[in-house]
């Protein structure tokens, strides 16, 4: 998709008599360096401390950025405590005396036709909140909490601050930090924002975290203070120049959720495209892809940018992974349809290493070898389907308990090698709907009206659902209904769901062969989760659902939980099949997607989620099988008639847990190359197969490709 926007908009220069220079940076880039100093940027540092960015030089970051053939330079202008130019609104960082990094920058970068994008943060605690304290946001009590309130007067200080910046010829803007917090205390409940919020709603704010309608107002004021501040600070910039790019920094998406005060929808598309960041740090290896993808649904055809650091830990350390850990996390996401950001933090006194230059330069090189082959189209054989409102008013201050569904389900896929997608219910219609053969309902405990008519269209046109765990039975706000707004798709009626999350699944051997997954009958296996318990009414129902064993003390509340016991007996079905105009609905009533992500994941679980894709979609285009380790994408170029599978494995030693973090164990780094075999099963004849990398071995055998690989990334090229 974005290869073929790309042609367009180049063509249509070309008529228009317009030059290629005119295409946005933003458009024509797959990767580029964001550099900044560290040491600084959070809490306050001493104005005294004249070694702080001392050797921070802009002409010196341009020539590295350069050397590793960069294609712009994200540069690091403004943070909570400091300008690394000469401004007369904010503090200059100690020790760059009378230089000026953001005009060293600009000037060299102009002689090397590289665009210069300013980094310039909104929400840090620091100097100039500590100076602006009427800026600040309060909590119900009225007492600060340490971020600026987007309805108080710091948009026009922000507004100053950008028109310092725009004076010196820059590009564009990564604007960062749009956010309202973290975690609690929220706010904002100012004198502005009360104020504010009556005369929009007619009522005063909720005296606290009330989860009522008064709360449900509070949350949409906060939606919307957040989409004001971005939409009116991108228009001034837009106003005093119109060619200059406008990106903010993206917190819609898992983990994050209220709190932070963005939507995944409303809050990406305020902009010229959306940026987000990825890290094994916060986001887990498996997550990756699945934020590119997340980012792309929540602005369609649009470019999406991908922050990653060259640290080992996270963004705000000078360490440098090995070369064959950053291919892996780079190549990820271009294979997943970003371009990307290489974040490098500097030493405290603002000098480069110059071996993370060397090693970037590498990894840059084989982008620009492979060029051709990012972009394209993706192949999705599903849809996983992702609720905001669940995650609001389900999930509310504990949303992990829903993002493990969508997460979960989304491990599954790619373990299976099923081609997968994103669809958000902000923006989905049923021309989205239309574009998957199959979509997974994970865990989704709020439905709308409006999605029930289009699910509903969809499956009885001829499309296909996987419903899963306590879909459809919350009411708008978060309570448990009696009736689950699905029964009509599922064919069964909702009786009331299982206290438990140790829920137990046992097969039966009078199921349909493909649905058992290779898992033999009459075997009881944990499958971790919600559940839900179901009466057929037109639905056939297989499996059996059976309630965990608790203890005397259990039951007496004197022993938690939290660890699973073995079955006791069946409560209900936990498998049903309906059929729905010219589609079908297959129906989990426990939580295989919730019990893949879990402590207690078992293969058994994510095989029910793979068994369930075959059965529903048999006819798939493409087939992989390779280790647990590899993922692939399936891109589709239709004029060239070229099939792109991407093979990119994550080759990492164990780890050890750390006896008191469980089980937040960050993977160790890749140091090798791996070696391994996979096997790629086309629908279409195969009329030419071939393999970026020269050292791969292919063989072909009917509509079946064999491939020995040994390398990080690979792209099979197939002809068909």
């Amino acid at each position: 998709m974005r290869t073929i926007w790309i042609i367009l908009m180049i063509i249509l220069l070309v008529i228009m008599n317009a030059s290629a220079a005119d295409v946005p940076w933003y458009v024509i880039s797959l990767v580029g360096m964001e550099v900044g100093p560290t040491g600084a940027q959070f809490g306050y540092s001493d104005p005294a401390d004249t070694r702080y960015c001392s050797r921070f030089n802009g002409t010196e970051i341009v020539q590295h950025c350069v050397e590793t053939k960069s294609e712009y330079l994200v540069m690091w202008v403004r943070d909570g405590n400091y300008a690394y130019y000469n401004s007369k609104l904010l503090p200059k960082a100690p020790g760059l005396g009378d230089r000026d990094p953001l005009r060293e920058t600009v000037e060299e970068a102009a002689s090397k036709g590289m665009p210069v994008i300013a980094y310039c943060v909104v929400q840090q605690g620091g100097h100039f909140l500590k100076e602006h304290p009427e800026f600040e946001m309060r909590d119900v009590n009225g007492a600060p909490i340490g971020r600026f309130c987007y309805n108080s007067g710091y948009l026009d200080a922000m507004k100053g601050i950008v028109a310092e910046q725009l004076a010196y010829d820059i590009a564009g803007f990564h604007i960062d930090m749009l956010d309202q917090g973290f975690g609690p205390p929220y706010g904002c409940w100012c004198d502005v924002c009360r104020a504010q919020f009556e005369s929009e709603y007619g009522r005063k704010m909720p005296a606290g975290i009330t989860w009522d309608e008064d709360w449900d107002k509070f949350l949409e004021f906060r939606y919307k203070s957040s989409e004001r501040f971005m939409q009116s600070l991108c228009a001034f910039i837009k106003s005093v120049k119109p060619e200059a790019t406008v990106d903010f920094n993206y917190h819609g998406n898992p983990p994050f959720s209220f709190e932070v005060g963005q939507r995944p929808v409303q809050h990406a598309d305020n902009a010229d495209f959306v940026t987000g960041e990825t890290g094994v740090w916060g986001f887990s290896a498996l997550t990756v892809g699945l934020n590119v993808a997340f980012y792309r649904a929540a602005t369609p055809g649009r470019p999406v940018q991908v922050a990653m650091q060259r640290g080992v830990r996270m963004y705000h350390d000078q360490t440098t992974r090995p070369l064959a850990d950053m291919r892996w996390e780079l190549l990820s996401l271009l294979t997943h349809g970003a371009f990307v950001t290489m974040v490098d933090k500097t030493a405290f006194d603002g000098a480069l290493d110059t071996q993370a230059y060397k090693r970037i330069g590498k990894a840059f090189a084989e982008v620009h070898a492979k060029r051709a082959h990012f972009g394209q189209s993706p192949l999705a054989d599903v849809g996983i389907y992702f609720s905001h409102r669940t995650r609001d008013w389900i999930g509310r201050e504990k949303p992990s308990d829903y993002f493990a569904a969508f997460q979960g389900a989304h491990k599954a896929m790619v373990y299976e090698h099923i081609p997968w997608g994103v669809i958000l219910d902000e923006n989905a219609d049923l021309d989205t709907l239309r574009r998957f053969p199959v979509i997974l309902l994970c865990n989704a405990g709020i439905i709308s009206p409006g999605e029930m008519e289009l699910f509903s269209t969809y499956v009885r046109d001829g499309g296909k659902m996987i419903v899963t765990g306590l879909s459809g039975c919350y009411d708008h706000m978060g309570v448990p209904v009696q009736s689950s707004s699905l029964e009509s798709l599922i064919g069964a009626r909702f009786k009331g769901s299982l206290p438990s999350l140790d829920n137990w699944v046992r097969l039966s051997a009078d199921m349909p062969e493909t649905l058992r997954g290779g898992i033999d009958p009459d075997w009881a296996f944990l499958v971790k989760g919600p559940a839900a318990i179901y009466e057929p009414t037109g639905a056939q129902a297989y499996v059996e659902l059976l309630k965990p064993y608790r203890t005397t003390r259990q039951m007496e509340g004197k022993e938690g939980t939290e660890w699973p016991m073995s079955a006791d007996t069946p409560v209900g079905p936990a498998l049903l099949l309906n059929r729905v105009g010219d589609g079908e609905v297959l129906v989990f009533a426990a939580s295989p997607d919730y019990a893949t992500a879990s402590e207690h994941a078992i293969t058994e679980a994510r095989r029910l989620l793979a068994a369930a894709m075959d059965y529903l979609h048999p006819t798939r285009r493409v087939r992989v099988r390779a280790p647990l380790t590899v993922q692939s994408v399936v891109t589709d170029d239709p004029p060239a008639r070229l099939l792109r599978v991407h093979l990119i494995c994550y080759n990492s030693p164990p780890q050890t847990t750390p006896p008191n973090n469980r089980p937040y164990i960050i993977p160790g780094l890749i140091e090798d190359v791996p070696s391994y075999r996979a096997e790629i099963e086309v629908a279409a004849a195969i009329q030419k197969a071939t393999a970026f990398n020269p050292e791969t071995q292919l063989s072909l055998e009917g509509n079946t490709i064999h491939a020995v690989v040994n390398d990080i990334h690979e792209v099979l090229l197939i002809s068909y």
